[in-house]
């Protein structure tokens, strides 16, 4: 089942494409053209273009945003067993980084409203190994940075934020300040894939920071250690973001703060449509962020049993939902070794069993919006 007029995707890229059709195709073209497929003129003009837009003094262009959470921990000089400060309720690869190089995953139970990682529960998992504080900015609300910044400069000890759904968002100091999500920390990390708010046409990642010796050093890690050719000063690894990708997102970083304001707006009319109904709460903003919607989650308080039902109910309407994340790291199989078990992360878990996100992208208009709306109360009401 459609709306009249469109097919309602979770993510739609096809429309969007559509509409810089034009741009996209010259730009790509103009590449093919030039022969120069890796880490040629578009890629230079794509780092130079994203830093103007971050307010970064460097950006380094990498494979995806995996291999840029891995590059930045690589560029700290951490040793075996030293730990990072983490959040439990976040995609898979922001703390199987920190396994993958032999850290220590220490996980810290989420904020009751904003999902992001809870400032005032940081403090007492440091340990004398602490030596880095990883926040993620989940789903486009921006972690409470300052209070985390407070904390790590007391400690000692470096901030990564990872901006994988935040890219255009900004963070508001108390003093009115403001700065682009990624850039409150040491390092910020970025991902491209195409669902992202600034989404490629194939896997791509950014790493950006203002401090030219750790940006100095994630480039020569993401280039086998080479700071000149044939000349490797440490161990690193190959990861680079191609020429037609930067071209493409080039093109499309122009539009960026359009695409973000057109999440809000659909996130606006969403709240809207969805407002006063008993035992569903929708998304929050902190006033210290702008919020970009990478997803619009809403949360089920009757739990696990209703928020399913309610998906597949939806999905036999050929209304599309996704549920980030029903199990939080701390509990995924893999982390097991690390000692955590039930009980340990009260929010994470209960939020695990209660979210669900709904169709949110640019390209959403008011039809469609109301159409799922409209679709959503009809089942939550009936389960």
């Amino acid at each position: 089942m459609t709306t009249k007029s469109k097919e309602i995707r979770m993510v739609d890229t096809i429309t969007q494409y559509h509409h810089i059709k034009d741009e996209v195709d010259a730009a790509v073209s103009a590449v093919v053209a030039s022969g120069m497929y890796i880490n040629g003129p578009a890629v230079k003009q794509f780092r130079a273009s994203l830093g103007e837009y971050l307010g970064a003094s460097k950006v380094i262009a990498c494979g995806n945003g995996t291999d840029a959470l891995q590059v930045a921990l690589m560029a700290l000089d951490l040793a075996p067993g030293d730990e990072v400060i983490t959040s439990p309720f976040t995609f898979f690869a922001t703390a199987e980084v920190i396994a993958l190089l032999g850290l220590v995953p220490v996980f810290v139970d989420i904020e009751t409203d904003t999902y992001n990682l809870d400032p005032t529960k940081i403090e007492a998992a440091i340990t004398d190994r602490t030596r880095c504080i990883m926040p993620v900015h989940l789903f486009g609300h921006v972690a409470h940075m300052e209070p985390i910044m407070e904390l790590a400069e007391q400690h000692k000890l470096y901030v990564i934020e990872d901006a994988a759904q935040s890219i255009g968002a900004d963070y508001i100091f108390s003093d009115g300040r403001r700065q682009k999500a990624g850039l409150v920390g040491h390092i910020g990390c970025t991902s491209f894939y195409p669902s992202k708010n600034l989404g490629a046409y194939g896997d791509a990642g950014a790493i950006y920071t203002n401090d030219e010796a750790l940006g100095d050093r994630c480039q020569i890690v993401c280039n086998h250690g080479s700071h000149k050719r044939y000349h490797h000063s440490r161990i690193g690894v190959n990861s680079r973001l191609d020429s037609i990708q930067a071209a493409i997102l080039d093109v499309k970083l122009r539009h960026l703060d359009a695409y973000n304001h057109a999440r809000q707006t659909a996130a606006a009319t969403y709240d809207e449509l969805l407002a006063g109904v008993d035992g569903l709460i929708r998304p929050h903003r902190a006033p210290y962020q702008t919020h970009v919607f990478h997803q619009y989650t809403l949360r089920v308080e009757e739990g696990r049993a209703k928020r399913d039902a309610i998906q597949a109910q939806l999905r036999e309407r050929s209304i599309p939902s996704m549920v980030y994340y029903p199990i939080p790291l701390h509990l995924q199989e893999a982390y097991a070794p690390y000692g955590f078990k039930h009980g340990d992360m009260p929010v994470a878990e209960q939020y695990s069993a209660e979210v669900i996100s709904l169709p949110m992208h640019s390209e959403l208009d008011r039809e469609q919006l109301e159409y799922i709306a409209q679709n959503f109360l009809d089942v939550y009401h009936k389960n």
